[in-house]
């Protein structure tokens, strides 16, 4: 297994060892021990299932409190995942990392508590998985406006279809800082 930080060290992708022949593939895609001999410590204690159709986007979102830290990876399809710091009191605050995640490259991407998350179907389709660290609490989450200028992400949609709760995401700078996480 291989882990690798991304520009933001935080946000690290994750190549697991996989095993395949002619009749197909075998990997682990979580074992606690493995992880955190590889420096992910982290208790999971919410496994979710997301299907999406091709140019569905989903997201940002992040809970504040009880931030997730988040563990995702695709089973079938393909998808542009991406992370951004939302914590003002973080040098790297408002900026984002994006990589493509598919059954593929069978690649992971650890997101910890603090960022928002979201992801878009660039596959016809997409199956996908995420850890979470913490129970969803829809009473504390938010959603960011996936095209907020000031993040300024590079997706690679242009007319996304998104949710009635994504398409009144807020723009991170008009979102008071009391309600967002902090690097703390």
């Amino acid at each position: 297994m291989k882990i690798t930080p991304t520009v933001l060290s935080e946000v690290l992708l994750i190549e697991p060892d996989v095993f395949g022949d002619e009749r197909g593939y075998f990997c682990e895609s979580w074992q606690k021990k493995r992880y955190a001999d590889m420096g992910l410590d982290v208790d999971f204690v919410q496994d979710n299932l997301s299907f999406s159709q091709h140019n569905i986007l989903r997201g940002l979102h992040v809970q504040h409190p009880f931030s997730q830290g988040k563990l995702v990876y695709v089973l079938q399809g393909e998808v542009f995942d991406v992370a951004v710091d939302i914590r003002p009191d973080s040098p790297d605050f408002g900026r984002w990392v994006g990589v493509t995640l598919s059954a593929d490259n069978r690649q992971q991407l650890y997101i910890p508590p603090g960022f928002a998350h979201g992801f878009c179907v660039t596959g016809e389709t997409a199956l996908f998985v995420y850890k979470c660290t913490e129970l969803y609490h829809p009473e504390t989450e938010l959603s960011i406006a996936w095209d907020d200028p000031n993040i300024g992400i590079e997706w690679p949609l242009q007319q996304p279809s998104l949710s009635q709760k994504d398409q009144a995401g807020l723009l991170l700078n008009d979102i008071p800082k009391a309600r967002l996480p902090t690097k703390g």
